[in-house]
């Protein structure tokens, strides 16, 4: 941190400091702190407390928030203004123009730097084109081809956003309760224009779902008054119209914070960005949004080069790692500079441990904006991409949809996605929900330097972390197979154990796992008769089916039978399972060469089903397929040698 800030330093060194109003202080420790990392609730939250548990997350030093007395020494030395505070890069930006006062702070023993940052916001300069995304406010038509049929199945009326949503599948999560409900996000921005008026905001006000503002820049907690960018990437998130326009995360909670100055260009929005940032990790936030990017400021002595996109370089890379190293996951917009003289990407989608998003429209084609990869030291870099080209936001006027262009819209429909995701599965942290979503992404064996590992789809997520949270262990004791499993289940959900013994081709359904209650750990067991089966090696496949969306397999299992578990008992028989569904299993031992009849009566005594062979002694396992038979009771007869041995009833379901 020190040599990086150093370099930092250096760079703006030849600032005429006459033409500057607002600093950076950077401290050299956090000595005679009143704060201690053995109390950290302190300064955090209990959810921010309980997160850094369940993830294993040590309190640091970063923890701790700048010492006070350093603060208030500064605020005191002369005609000086606090304006933010990063206990991540030990900090403070400052307001002043007194000379004095700045040689005093350059003075105290605990100050390693004062660096001019910014201009006062009256000077006259020339401002760098920020190119904040602005949506054309023409409201859509009903026959435009943006619309899409809702599918009777879907939770939501998706509107306009549906063709957003569904390039990511992300209905099939909405569709089984993940709607962002119990998650936080915050996005970090350049204001919230009319979100307490605008009708799409309607359900996050009437529901409290706002949880925290605050305007970096101006030094206020309301956000509502300024530039509409943020408004507008909200709205791809938390849009609740529905017919018209529902977002990726409807029932998540917000945080909503100013930190991007419109009116310059400058390093202290990175200064402000990661005290956005500190702020929502210390009340517990899960992801963050940041649709911002600084390649070239005001000054060009602040100048950055592709180079420093290494992801360790700049100030809000490492604020967004550090935040990542919190629990948090950010996911940062790659930029619009694809067709500019710069190219690449932009800071801090660099950041290691961030998901950087570019921008495709809604067949998955690349918008020609949307920035170039990789980071400048070899990374994958965009690592995802979603709709950011004829995006659909809300409009500043109406609140109705619109359409616009830029990854800053990607990057909120796929933080949206990405919330609901981890709402699933909360027991995997942020590398872990990253490491899914870009391994269920469409080209993630052959990434690129456009769209990176490609477009996630929201069902190959989630069955990659569904298959990662189950777990199975199985006992062979006394000729008996005790099968344990633990796998993630709702009432949509059917696990199906297929079984396939050593004398047979193909795995029929053994047992069936029907999914109760909301979606959790379930226990799931069952005991297999080994003794009655055929002898050698029994495979078995545990498959998921959930409704109509998607099957596949959790995992197999294979158990070696002993020998001493074969069965020599005359007139042993074993009907396996029983309540059938498609196949019913008839296991019958003999002790010597048998001539055996088998005859299945339906209720009304009718024969459905007969087969007659000779047995050799041992085990012999027949299959009667009873998936077209009709439901009901039926009778199985077992002849030997012409003699009845056994009436057994089966149950077909």
């Amino acid at each position: 941190m020190k040599i990086i800030f150093t370099v930092i330093a250096g760079l703006l060194i030849s600032i005429n400091t006459n033409a500057q109003s607002r600093y950076l202080v950077k401290f050299r420790d956090k000595g005679t702190n009143p704060f201690s990392i053995a109390n950290p609730s302190q300064y955090l939250s209990q959810r921010a407390l309980q997160r850094r548990t369940r993830y294993n997350i040590l309190i640091d030093s970063l923890d701790l928030p700048v010492t006070p007395r350093y603060i208030d020494s500064i605020r005191l030395s002369g005609a000086v203004t606090i304006l933010n505070a990063s206990k991540w890069l030990n900090q403070i930006s400052i307001r002043t123009t007194d000379a004095a006062a700045l040689a005093k702070i350059n003075s105290f023993p605990f100050v390693i730097s004062s660096m001019p940052i910014a201009a006062r916001s009256f000077e006259q300069i020339t401002p760098v084109n920020k190119q904040l995304e602005k949506p054309a406010d023409i409201p859509l038509q009903i026959n435009e081809t943006i619309f899409s049929s809702r599918l009777l199945a879907d939770a939501l009326d998706y509107g306009a956003s549906h063709g957003q949503v569904h390039l990511h599948q992300g209905e099939f999560l909405h569709n089984h309760g993940f709607k962002g409900e119990g998650m936080q996000l915050a996005l970090l921005d350049a204001g919230f224009f009319r979100y307490l008026n605008l009708p799409t905001f309607d359900s996050i006000r009437i529901n409290n779902q706002i949880l925290n503002t605050y305007d970096f820049v101006g030094n206020k907690t309301s956000v509502n008054e300024e530039n509409s960018h943020g408004m507008n990437c909200l709205s791809t998130i938390a849009a609740n119209l529905p017919g018209i326009f529902v977002g990726t995360a409807p029932k998540a909670t917000f945080c909503l914070y100013k930190t991007e100055d419109v009116t310059s260009e400058t390093r202290i929005e990175e200064h402000n960005m990661a005290a956005g940032y500190e702020r929502a990790d210390s009340i517990g936030v899960d992801v963050c949004s940041i649709s911002l990017g600084y390649t070239t400021f005001d000054f060009p002595s602040q100048n950055y080069t592709y180079a420093d996109m290494n992801g360790n370089t700049t100030m809000s890379a490492i604020a967004s790692d550090i935040a990542a190293k919190k629990g948090m996951l950010p996911v940062i917009a790659a930029g619009n500079e694809g067709t500019s003289a710069w190219h690449y990407i932009s800071t801090p989608s660099d950041a290691d441990s961030v998901m950087s998003v570019g921008a495709v429209d809604t067949l998955g084609s690349v918008g020609s904006f949307s920035s170039y990869g990789p980071s400048s030291n070899g990374r994958v870099k965009p690592n995802v991409a979603a709709t950011g080209v004829r995006a659909v936001v809300a409009s500043p006027s109406t609140g109705l949809p619109v359409l616009g262009n830029g990854t800053s819209f990607a990057a909120p429909n796929i933080a949206g996605l990405t919330t609901c995701l981890w709402q699933a599965f909360p027991e995997y942290n942020n590398i872990a929900i990253l490491d899914a979503m870009q391994r269920s992404a469409s080209k993630f064996s052959m990434p690129d330097d456009r769209v990176g590992y490609g477009i996630p789809d929201m069902k190959k997520a989630f069955v990659i972390l569904l298959k990662k949270s189950y777990t199975q262990q199985s006992n062979l004791s006394a000729c008996i197979a005790a099968i344990q499993l633990n796998a993630k289940q709702d009432n949509s959900m059917t696990v199906i154990i297929e079984r396939k013994q050593a004398s047979e081709v193909l795995y029929t359904p053994f047992k069936t796992f029907a999914g109760s209650g909301s979606f959790s750990n379930k226990n799931l067991s069952f005991t297999d008769d080994l003794s009655l089966t055929s002898g050698g090696i029994v495979n078995y496949r545990i498959r998921l089916d959930i409704a109509a969306d998607t099957s596949f397999y959790l995992d197999s299992l294979v158990i070696n039978t002993p020998q001493t578990c074969q069965l020599k008992k005359e007139n042993n028989v074993k009907i396996n399972p029983n309540p059938v569904v498609d196949i019913a299993n008839i296991v019958i031992s003999r002790i010597a060469s048998t001539k055996i009849n088998i005859v299945l009566f339906n209720a009304s005594g009718k024969r459905v089903y007969q087969s007659t062979y000779q047995q050799a002694a041992g085990n012999t396992v027949k299959q009667i397929n009873m998936k077209l038979m009709a439901g009901g009771i039926y009778f199985l007869s077992i002849f030997a040698d012409d003699k009845k041995i056994v009436t057994e009833k089966i149950l077909k379901r």
